[in-house]
């Protein structure tokens, strides 16, 4: 067997994914198959779950879509407790 590829785009393996699942590989399969050749690249589970839901949908394009509003520009640390938000 190949070694794992350690570098590959999530663009990338979402094509993959849209692949096997074209193929009728279920989404248990895809992962497995993407895990024994990307290793700890892999996207999560979930995420493969996801995106063959989305293609099951009608979706075709990998790559992301642009979303609506202002992006966020908030740099402030995360409080550790809700009374840190009070003060």
């Amino acid at each position: 067997m190949d070694p794992p590829l350690q570098d590959c785009t999530i663009e990338e393996q979402r094509g993959i994914v849209r692949f096997l699942w074209a193929e009728g590989a279920k989404s248990v399969e895809i992962h497995r198959r993407m895990l024994a050749q990307y290793g700890q690249s892999t996207m999560r589970q979930r995420k493969v779950y996801e995106w063959v839901e989305s293609f099951k949908s009608g979706r075709t394009r990998v790559a992301n879509e642009g979303r609506y509003g202002r992006p966020s520009t908030s740099r402030s640390r995360k409080a550790s407790s809700p009374q840190e938000y009070r003060n």
